[in-house]
């Protein structure tokens, strides 16, 4: 079998569902940022102005989370972490490296890929939950008001772990493995680029494909 044959690795739904997420989110981060320091409110500039954005942000964000359920309803079960995930994990200095020849086998994701999953579910809810409070001050009791200072203390935190889990996710989709980007756009892979870095996927999927032939 050529090593160039294409396979799928991501379904239309599952890309539908990753952009999804990838835009709100990226909209979200683009006016958080703006409303963060003056020093970048040219974002909110170029996104609409400062009233627009202002608007749309909790708006957008609570598409985020939506569109995070949905990817949590479809990909839930592949992100569990294993025992093999440990071992992975243990090699970590190997992937950023790019040795991928000393990297032990992973499945359908590696171990980097659920704990980026991982990070942006659960920054998902406390962006929410945070920015539900910051949405809506007027109905936290006044006894109560230290809540929103909380609130914003978190929400920021919150959305700088996902920032910096974002920016490891772009750069090792786009320049640490090559392929990634196109495989999210397109739907496929080649049988060498899946035998090289999801080798217990690639071999799981052979054998089912075979038992439907």
């Amino acid at each position: 079998m050529s090593e160039s044959i294409a396979i799928e690795r991501y379904t239309y739904r599952e890309r539908v569902m990753h952009w999804l997420t990838a835009l709100t989110y990226t909209y979200c981060l683009s006016t958080g940022l703006a409303f963060y320091t003056p020093h970048l409110f040219w974002i909110a500039d170029v996104l609409g102005g400062g009233p627009t954005s202002r608007f749309w942000h909790p708006i957008v964000g609570v598409s985020f989370v939506i569109a995070q359920m949905w990817m949590h309803m479809v990909w839930h079960r592949d992100m569990e972490m294993s025992e093999q995930d440990k071992v992975w994990m243990e090699h970590t200095k190997e992937y950023a490296e790019n040795h991928d020849e000393a990297m032990p086998l992973s499945g359908r994701f590696n171990a980097g890929q659920k704990l980026f999953y991982w990070a942006m579910y659960y920054g998902a809810f406390l962006l929410l939950i945070t920015g539900l409070v910051m949405w809506f001050p007027e109905y936290i009791p006044f006894s109560v008001a230290w809540i929103r200072g909380v609130a914003i203390v978190l929400h920021v935190s919150g959305a700088l772990i996902t920032i910096g889990a974002f920016i490891i996710h772009v750069y090792m989709s786009v320049f640490l493995v090559p392929g990634s980007g196109a495989a999210m756009l397109f739907g496929n892979v080649s049988i060498a680029w899946a035998r090289t870095h999801h080798r217990l996927w690639y071999e799981r999927t052979s054998r089912e494909s075979g038992s439907k032939e």
